[in-house]
């Protein structure tokens, strides 16, 4: 059956020909709102080690996480042809761009490994790191995927990002003009933000010159000050039942523009990172297959509420 979205599955194989597997790499990055450049503590959500691999830790080589992850994936996933190094936790343009190319560069000269994927913040790329990575995206694969997490500038202060939504405009409009294919992370159930506030970020998503978009459900984690602020003002946070929000996705995903891949629509999390499991221990792939019969069942599709 044809999708009623444009998944993200596939994407490779029909751009560059085969399947490309991520393979995650802690090299060591830090963030802005943590090192004190702009601000403590980090996102009031944070906690890294909550989502990537055993297999990624900084006290190991680029080299070393990479021949591990290559290995843990052909043993998972049989059918991945080659691999892109994915830079994920913290911010991975937050260095001098010397060493960012060293970095990179390690990453790139692994055995099997056709490209990079880069994780970072809005406000930790330069023109001259775009000038690069534009260079280097004419022989290898090169995506940045940006951290923007909110088009609402209140939200975005309350979770102590330390940056605003036109940062995230900015450098996206700054990615496209060099050629460098694009996505964006957001959260879906930031505190202080209604359904409506949500459904109406659709049209700023649409904006960007996006190739590709992540989202999130709220999830919150152990030991963070989210948690606390939870704890303190439940009534704060739209809270979704399972079906509620896979119901509230289809909303969003007719108001997406069309040829915007969709890469993620909900989080998976170990249970022992989290507060609570509302959702019980549901993996994606079914995820998936509700988001799927939900389109059918209201005969709907991507972009469906933007059609005259």
């Amino acid at each position: 059956m044809e999708k009623r979205y444009n998944s993200f599955v596939g994407y490779f194989k029909s751009v560059y020909g085969e399947r490309l597997q991520k393979v995650v790499v802690d090299a060591g990055f830090t963030c802005p709102n943590r090192d004190g450049s702009k601000g403590y503590g980090g996102c009031t959500y944070c906690n890294n080690e909550a989502f990537h691999p055993s297999y990624s830790t900084p006290d190991k080589s680029i080299a070393r996480q990479i021949e591990e992850g290559i290995e843990f994936h052909r043993n998972r996933y049989r059918n991945a042809a080659s691999y892109l190094a994915y830079f994920q936790p913290y911010s991975n343009t937050y260095a001098p761009l010397e060493k960012l190319k060293e970095l990179y560069g390690e990453a790139l000269a692994c055995e099997g490994v056709r490209g990079i994927v880069i994780g970072t913040r809005p406000d930790c790329m330069d023109e001259r790191t775009l000038d690069y990575l534009a260079e280097l995206s004419e022989k290898h694969v090169v995506i940045v995927e940006y951290g923007m997490e909110s088009c609402y500038d209140r939200t975005l202060k309350r979770i102590n990002r330390c940056h605003l939504f036109r940062d995230s405009m900015d450098i996206a409009e700054k990615t496209a003009s060099r050629g460098i294919k694009q996505g964006a992370h957001f959260i879906l159930g930031l505190p202080g933000e209604t359904k409506e506030d949500m459904l109406a970020s659709a049209a700023m998503i649409n904006g960007l010159p996006l190739t590709s978009v992540k989202f999130h459900q709220l999830q919150i984690v152990k030991g963070t000050r989210m948690e606390a602020e939870f704890k303190e003002k439940p009534g704060d946070f739209v809270q979704f039942a399972l079906d509620e929000y896979v119901d509230f996705f289809v909303d969003m995903l007719e108001r997406l523009r069309p040829d915007l891949y969709i890469e993620r629509f909900a989080g998976e999390m170990p249970p022992r990172f989290v507060s609570s499991t509302p959702w019980g221990k549901i993996r994606n792939v079914e995820l998936l297959r509700m988001l799927d019969r939900r389109l059918e069942e209201r005969n709907t599709f991507q972009g469906a509420a933007l059609l005259p």
